[in-house]
């Protein structure tokens, strides 16, 4: 009886051993104790498109994880794909396609969230009602920024006597790339008085009642309202160039109006465009790691509060399996 009792304190004292050594060393739990927990410093900067909800990204990804410590910064695009390149930053935020030359230097892209570059004008504009109406159609806006063949809002509204006071971005930026793009030209062909960043376009915007100029959305729109800014408001595009704002394309009322037609596809793209996180190479520091797939993942569900469409999810998709 007693070499019974004896095997059995044996045999339990093995099993309790190999308990151990499995929860220990054997295999490691999905679950990372505290221990386990990430903790570092990243930084991100460029477009002003993005700035907005790459910050929000960023609150809620540092209370998940709290030894992380995330700086996020604007500056424009062509200042985020620099400073990534250069590695200032390990993410640079940038609202527009990554070029094939910047692909050779290492940058690879991450689409994220969608959102558009809109045309604006003063909301005391003296002729708002008619233009409203009427909108402008991609002849006028190559004959305005391009060409410089529409100088007088004459041109645009029979009645008008008063000329028009063009402004572009002086900045290097994801915003004037795609609405030249969707002009068929670059950044550098637009023609206007350069201001620098999405902010100052629209301060320009809305302290002349004669202007014209265009913005990402999250600078035409309040995010807390919907509604435009104050000062300023959305000309329409006639898409299909009637002369005239038809039903189905008569979304600018409010913020979640144009992000439901962006969606939708109503609102041509370009000016629709991606928006990305781009790294110098697949990113292998485990910050930049875990907080790209926390946006490809968790964080995509915050997009639409903030104002912006979520990627596809076949994107992402094949964002994620770059980071495996």
């Amino acid at each position: 009886m007693k070499e019974k009792i004896g095997s059995l304190i044996f045999a339990a004292a093995l099993l309790a051993l190999g308990l151990a050594f499995n929860s220990c060393g054997g295999k490691k739990s999905d679950t990372p104790s505290n221990g386990d927990e990430i903790s570092g410093r990243i930084s991100l900067s460029g477009a002003f498109a993005l700035y907005p909800l790459a910050v929000k990204w960023a609150e809620d990804f540092q209370k998940l994880h709290p030894k992380v410590k995330i700086e996020v910064d604007g500056g424009g695009a062509g200042k985020g794909m620099t400073d990534v390149l250069t590695g200032q930053v390990e993410l640079g935020m940038v609202s527009r396609e990554v070029s094939s030359e910047e692909a050779e230097k290492g940058a690879v892209g991450f689409a994220v969230a969608k959102d558009a570059v809109v045309p604006t004008i003063n909301e005391k504009n003296p002729h708002y009602t008619e233009l409203v109406k009427r909108g402008i159609t991609l002849k006028d806006a190559q004959a305005i920024w391009l060409n410089g063949s529409i100088k007088s809002w004459s041109q645009l509204v029979p009645s008008a006597k008063e000329s028009i006071a063009l402004f572009t971005r002086s900045d290097a930026c994801g915003a004037a790339e795609t609405w030249a793009n969707w002009l068929g030209k670059h950044q550098e062909d637009l023609l206007g008085e350069g201001v620098h960043g999405d902010p100052g376009v629209a301060t320009a915007v809305s302290k002349n009642p004669l202007a014209i100029g265009f913005n990402n959305i999250g600078y035409a729109y309040d995010n807390n309202t919907l509604k435009p800014l104050d000062g300023i408001r959305v000309i329409p595009l006639d898409v299909n160039g009637n002369g005239k704002i038809d039903a189905d394309e008569d979304f600018y009322a409010t913020k979640d109006q144009i992000t439901k037609a962006i969606a939708e596809g109503k609102y041509p793209s370009p000016p629709a465009r991606d928006l990305y996180l781009v790294a110098k190479g697949i990113p292998t520091n485990p910050v930049v790691v875990a907080f790209l797939k926390y946006v490809l993942t968790e964080g995509q569900k915050v997009n639409a509060s903030v104002g912006y469409i979520s990627i596809p999810q076949d994107k992402l998709d094949n964002s994620l399996q770059k980071l495996k």
